[in-house]
């Protein structure tokens, strides 16, 4: 059997449609488009999704200047990207803008030196610069600056554009982050928090755990950050017993204690953190385990009651009753979520955010934990007991003024690992030292240095190794009805990659996955094969469900139930049971793109990296693949592939890290 597939199976459109090598004609020009838009369409700058956008609101608002269209068309491009607007004034922007978007193209071709077309000639040249932005002030379909009326389809404000929507959304996150880091303090009785804080933080290794709850207990917003295994978790669950005690006599409906909700952007964020809170609540004294309860958490979606993409049945007219909302994995909330929660949070709510700011930021548009704990101060620093005692550095301690906290010390994985080193090195952009770890072989981290376009049976011999054991020990635990074994053994191991197709994306890997734990199985006998309800089969769900529970990035196993098959979701102490006519579109989740994997901890972690050309190849990327492994880590990629990714952290154009414009 072989691993390697043909290097000749098409790029793909930028609309996302395939197109194989033997089309004519280049239909990624989007019909209709003329001049300039034409001219940036064709050399792939803009999609043609971005063209007809553009050109249907020129035609909404009477606008024909192409200069205007192809900003528009940018700013579309753009959230496709990530970024909430383009920046139009910033060279490095425009000119990462400038190369051909492609990024999840089906292969990555060599383009021979001396090949004529767009990818050798290069885009077009920019519009003069002085002469594009009086264009677009002049613009009938723009608004200029933050206070013409919001009656117009894009926005432009300080060099940057935005389509109108994204803009709203930033303000209010902007407003409300603002208003709640400079509201009054709460008061709070400073010998019952002294003595809270020095009966749950008393290690001296906890000041800054005990700095975070100190904030949390007299203001309205904590950003708690910290890289993995600084305690976030351990510290949010001895912060809540800090708030129950000092904070939450009568505040309850029912007059004893605060009320407070636990949420994540996934399903299976939410079910770690839920497991995690309650693990750390167990070993409190009995006075403090019984005020702290064990709250459960759910998903940010499932907390505002989800209607739809944008609507919630809890709003800035209805909001939470929540007294006390913790939201974990932040990096992975969208602007717009984002600002949805914020809208439904109660004015005098504390609102705690926790993530790890050097992971990848959300799928969806904006990279608000990053630009929260990037911002210059907005209120001035809090007079607090232990800052001097945590040893913050200058910038740390004025971000206490943004309601920043970041915990420093790690305590979870043993001192013979070698992961954190490795995620510290490409955290810091340090390639040399990243692949001097790598290279090691040591503490749970190696490198199998190999073309990953064209992998040979000896380079995936360890990883083909731990992926049969994980998928035996699966295929096992479903067979026999075992839901919680089965659960346990989906996070045993876990192929994770950059791209969706191609010879390195996850539809190929998926199914080469499945290959080897059928062969070691003979799962296609199993119950259900005639239907694709196949018991063992890992289930990953792709769009969110509301009735029944499930939401898009949870995932699952199907289990034998008496002579049917039913899906088990969830913590794995206490599994959800869906029958499958119930289930909302799932998929097999063999292997997943890094970003699926964000809220997730297996293990093992095998990461099958694309060639040094990719542009998915980020620092992100590769920390946050790192640092989804508890015990081992395989990357598979060549060392160029590695020095690519380490080098080229995500750029994400943004106006709230920076003041509002006058």
């Amino acid at each position: 059997m072989t691993t390697s597939t043909p290097s000749t199976v098409g790029t793909a459109h930028a609309d996302g449609r395939a197109r194989t090598g033997g089309d004519d004609g280049d239909v990624r020009v989007a019909s209709g488009a003329l001049g300039l838009l034409r001219e940036f369409n064709a050399a792939g700058v803009v999609a043609a999704t971005d063209v007809h956008v553009a050109t249907r609101l020129g035609r909404l608002t009477g606008e024909d200047d192409a200069t205007v269209l192809l900003a528009v068309a940018l700013a579309v491009r753009a959230l496709r990207g990530g970024s909430v607007c383009v920046r139009l004034d910033d060279p490095v922007e425009l000119a990462a803008l400038a190369l051909p978007e492609d990024a999840d193209r089906v292969e990555l071709p060599d383009v021979p030196e001396g090949t004529p077309g767009p990818a050798a000639a290069g885009p077009p040249p920019w519009p003069a610069a002085q002469d594009w932005f009086r264009a677009i002030e002049a613009s009938p379909l723009v608004a200029t600056g933050t206070g013409e009326p919001a009656d117009r389809p894009a926005r432009w404000v300080g060099g940057r554009l935005y389509l109108d929507r994204y803009w709203r959304d930033e303000l209010t996150v902007r407003r409300l982050v603002d208003a709640r880091l400079r509201a009054a303090p709460f008061e709070v009785d400073a010998e019952s928090l002294d003595a809270a804080l020095a009966r749950l933080f008393g290690s001296a290794a906890d000041v800054r755990q005990r700095l975070a709850a100190e904030h949390a207990a007299g203001r309205r917003l904590t950003v708690l950050t910290g890289g993995p295994g600084t305690g976030k978790t351990t510290t949010v669950a001895r912060l809540l017993a800090v708030l129950q005690d000092v904070a939450g006599q009568g505040s309850g409906h029912d007059g004893h204690g605060l009320r407070v909700a636990l949420a994540a952007p996934t399903g299976k964020a939410a079910a770690r953190l839920q497991e995690a809170v309650r693990d750390v609540v167990g070993t409190l004294d009995p006075d403090d385990r019984a005020r702290t309860g064990l709250p459960a958490a759910t998903t940010v979606h499932r907390l505002l009651g989800y209607r739809s993409a944008t609507r919630f049945r809890h709003d800035a007219g209805h909001h939470l009753p929540h007294d006390v909302v913790v939201v974990d994995e932040t990096s992975m909330v969208p602007l717009s979520l984002m600002a949805r929660l914020l809208e439904a949070l109660r004015p005098e709510a504390r609102l705690v955010l926790v993530g790890d700011p050097d992971q990848l930021a959300s799928v969806e548009a904006g990279a608000v934990l990053g630009d929260l704990v990037a911002r210059p101060p907005v209120a001035p620093a809090p007079e607090r007991l232990h800052v001097t005692q945590a040893g913050l550095e200058p910038g740390e301690a004025a971000g206490l003024g943004n309601g920043v906290v970041r915990l420093v010390t790690v305590h979870r994985q043993e001192e013979s690992s070698a992961i954190l080193p490795l995620a510290a090195a490409i955290r810091d952009g340090d390639a040399d030292a990243a692949l001097e770890v790598l290279r090691a072989g040591r503490g749970g981290v190696e490198l199998v240095e190999a073309d990953t376009e064209h992998l040979d049976e000896q380079s995936v011999q360890a990883l083909r190794a731990d992926a049969t054991k994980a998928g035996r020990a699966l295929v096992e635990a479903a067979r026999a009805g075992d839901a919680a074994a089965a659960l346990l053994a989906l996070s045993q191991h876990r192929v994770m990659v950059a791209h969706r197709r191609g010879p390195v994306g996850v539809a190929r890997w998926a199914a080469q996955v499945e290959a080897w734990v059928e062969e070691a199985t003979g799962r296609p006998g199993s119950p259900g094969a005639a239907t694709g309800w196949v018991v063992g089969r890992p289930l990953l769900v792709t769009a969110n469900d509301a009735e029944v529970g499930l939401y898009n990035g949870d995932t699952g196993i199907l289990v034998a139930d008496g002579d049917g098959v039913v899906a088990a979701f969830g913590d794995s102490r206490a599994p959800l049971r869906v029958r499958t006519h119930r289930l909302p579109p799932v998929e097999t989740v063999h292997a997943m793109t890094v970003h699926r994997a964000q809220g997730s901890q297996f293990r093992r972690v095998s990461l099958i990296l694309p060639p040094e050309r990719s542009p998915l190849l980020t620092r992100e990327l590769l920390y946050t693949a790192v640092t989804r492994a508890q015990e081992h880590v395989r990357v598979v990629a060549g060392a160029d592939a590695v020095r690519a990714a380490v080098a080229h952290p995500v750029r994400r154009a943004s106006g709230l890290r920076e003041p509002l414009p006058q």
